[in-house]
């Protein structure tokens, strides 16, 4: 797979591109990962790539000429077509779902925005998509694309010593994870829960599997209620609701 940032800080991108499994896919040949910096498609001297808005108002935009140039220039590096993806603030939410969908494209050009935003014709013309990593404002679409990149560079096949560690992600089967102990086995901080300790597989399967739906129901109850669950789930999660509301209860407390 290959993806191309246009953005004005390419030393950021190439840095957090630089360092661990988003690294380890690149020099697998998982992963290909380009910048290029639409300065380099400005026509004056001052390598100007931003002017006011019409209309007033503060701040300055990104103009249409060198981002489009840039685009041009990144589509014709590479045969593969490439879909087009600004990161912006007012684009669909970046979900684990999105993820992998994105993760299967063999090619994407990410679009990060400075100042306030770019010329909306670029977004109506030249963009497929818009993506938001969260309902917040960033400086640049900088970080946004380093989450993209991590995110989806993670989930190409063998980027990670071991493939069950994608599978077990939180948001994988559309719940959270279930919680994960390693030594000490004992410590003033608590204890290791005694069935990851028995070698009995099935067991453990079965409490991962209960501590997944009880923590999505305590800390995202909406993304429960999106997911169909079966006899052994439903069995489960009330096993949990019942330890939950007892461990409240001895605590002297009814959640």
């Amino acid at each position: 797979m290959r993806i191309d940032v246009i953005t004005l800080f390419p030393e950021f991108i190439d840095s957090c591109a630089g360092i661990g499994v988003v690294r380890r896919a690149q020099e697998r040949g998982l992963l290909e990962g380009k910048t290029c910096n639409p300065r380099d498609f400005a026509t004056d001297n001052h390598r100007t790539v931003d002017a006011r808005p019409f209309g007033g108002g503060p701040g300055m935009l990104m103009t249409i000429g060198p981002l489009r140039d840039a685009l041009q220039n990144v589509r014709a590096a590479a045969v593969q077509p490439a879909r087009v993806i600004y990161l912006s603030p007012q684009g669909t939410r970046l979900t684990q779902e999105k993820v992998v969908e994105l993760a299967h494209q063999e090619r994407l050009i990410l679009l990060c925005g400075r100042y306030e935003g770019v010329d909306e014709r670029v977004l109506e013309n030249l963009v497929d998509e818009e993506i938001s990593i969260g309902d917040y404002v960033l400086s640049g679409g900088e970080l946004a694309a380093a989450v993209v990149i991590d995110a989806i560079g993670r989930l190409q096949d063998g980027a990670l010593n071991d493939a069950q560690s994608a599978e077990q992600d939180s948001f994988s089967g559309g719940l959270l994870d279930c919680p994960h102990y390693t030594r000490p086995v004992s410590d003033d901080l608590g204890a290791v829960p005694e069935v990851l300790m028995s070698g009995d597989h099935a067991m453990i399967r079965r409490w991962r599997r209960k501590q997944a739906l009880g923590r999505t129901w305590l800390r995202r109850p909406d993304l429960l209620a999106r997911v169909e669950l079966d006899a052994e789930a439903r069995t489960l999660l009330e096993e949990f609701r019942h330890e939950h509301r007892a461990a409240k209860n001895q605590q002297g407390g009814v959640r």
